[in-house]
């Protein structure tokens, strides 16, 4: 039998995850697209195409088609779409009505660009949530009441911050500072103190394996191996936990100061709620070790990370499914319960 399915998307700037209603999430691959330079085809997405990040020959090129939380090559997004929906369990449907997830400062121009790439991927009708919105659905924050709730969402190219009452956002914050920049920091500061040159994949790798932000009980180590920049020959150092503090204080800084700014901003009746239940953490960045340690000590707050940090806004995404019935037709966002204006027929 053929069927209309709805699906959700956390379209991440370092993974794709799709929840289907009914088959929660099916799908979680990386934000990563390898082509042909010559003919334009498409090779790879997802897993395979990221083991070709940086070490692929002259003829292919592997790429993140989205930067810092926003499509940053419309077409190649719009093609990686098309393949994971592809991939999805019970591909007979008729166009699927998708819930994808934005982060809360996006232009209008960026979410259009979101539509018009879901509609293009094969969607009958592209339904926008923020990110923190959909990230305190899915860590099972009660929401709906006249209550300050805080969450905050520590992605791959974005943090987002908001302050959640009543079913709305009523103030929030989306800064470029995020995973991606923790990897950056580290690269930097290997390349400054040692002359070492390693690549995007390795700093993830020592950010996840020994990266911290506040002292570890124990101290870490790791083996980092790169190109001497001195020799242009291969090369390894020993990296400790503690030099990671050292080398991602910047980025932390940045995002607490982001949380500071929205607290500011916040009524002081839920700060008031906000001092008594806490701060939600949500997203793989969360998980970097120390932050909520880091976060209590530089704010009063407590911080609890969310269950499941990583998916909780695919989790988020896949609820808002559940709501599509009660909504008027057309293009929405669904945070903000305002209409885009519709371009495209059912």
């Amino acid at each position: 039998m053929i069927f209309r399915q709805d699906i959700g998307i956390d379209l991440g700037t370092a993974t794709v995850l799709v929840y289907v209603k009914g088959k929660g999430i099916v799908l979680r691959e990386p934000s990563v697209v390898a082509l042909d330079r010559s003919t334009g085809a498409l090779l790879e997405v997802g897993t395979e195409a990221q083991k070709m990040l940086g070490r692929t020959p002259g003829g292919i090129v592997a790429i993140r088609p989205l930067r810092e939380g926003v499509i940053s090559d419309y077409e190649m997004t719009e093609r990686m779409l098309r393949a994971f929906l592809k991939r999805a369990p019970g591909s007979r449907f008729l166009r699927p009505n998708l819930v994808i997830c934005i982060p809360s400062n996006i232009t209008e121009v960026e979410e259009r660009a979101v539509v018009d790439a879901g509609m293009h991927a094969g969607a009958r009708r592209v339904y926008l949530i923020e990110e923190p919105m959909a990230a305190a659905i899915g860590a099972g924050m009660d929401i709906d009441q006249p209550r300050g709730n805080m969450v905050i969402d520590i992605g791959g190219g974005t943090t987002d911050i908001a302050v959640i009452s009543m079913g709305a956002i009523v103030e929030s914050d989306s800064v470029k500072i995020a995973g991606d920049k923790y990897d950056e920091a580290l690269i930097k500061y290997i390349r400054r103190k040692y002359n070492l040159l390693i690549g995007d994949r390795t700093a993830e790798e020592v950010k996840i394996n020994i990266g911290c932000v506040y002292p570890r009980p124990e101290e870490k180590t790791m083996t980092v191996k790169g190109r001497c920049l001195l020799t242009g020959l291969p090369r390894a150092v020993e990296l400790t936990s503690t030099e990671t503090i050292e080398a991602m204080e910047e980025v932390t800084t940045g995002i607490l100061d982001a949380i500071h700014g929205v607290l500011e901003r916040t009524s002081p009746e839920l700060v008031a709620d906000i001092a008594q239940t806490g701060a939600m953490l949500t997203g793989g960045g969360c998980l970097i070790w120390g932050f909520d340690k880091m976060l209590e000590e530089r704010t009063g707050l407590r911080a609890h990370i969310a269950d499941d940090a990583v998916s909780c806004v695919a989790y988020g995404t896949g609820r808002a499914l559940e709501n599509l019935k009660s909504m008027t037709d057309g293009t929405q966002n669904i945070s903000r319960r305002r209409s885009l204006e519709e371009s495209y027929e059912p």
